[in-house]
């Protein structure tokens, strides 16, 4: 499936507070994920307790060791909603 792409504003915020060398190492694993949000490099998994919470499923790719960006799919749209250690698991 071929999918649309968008960001909400707290993913921007995170993603600024992030040390610059895990913001390019961002960038590089957001171009694999552009291609497919679920490319067996980047370990997409169901993010369970979340996806409870929100009724709705909510995903997260591994970017480094401790930093994954969270993402739900709408439709043909691939929404990231936000990025950091697994904090951002408890949303």
């Amino acid at each position: 499936m071929q999918y649309r792409f968008r960001a909400t504003r707290s993913f921007w915020r995170s993603l600024a507070k992030l040390p610059l060398q895990k913001q390019e190492r961002a960038r590089e694993v957001f171009r694999i994920f552009r291609q497919n949000p679920f490319d067996p490099r980047l370990r997409t998994h169901q993010i369970h307790k979340l996806s409870a919470r929100y009724g709705q499923t909510i995903y997260a790719v591994e970017i480094e060791a401790d930093l994954r960006a969270v993402f739900l799919l709408k439709g043909d749209t691939a929404v990231t909603l936000d990025i950091g250690s697994h904090d951002v698991y408890r949303g």
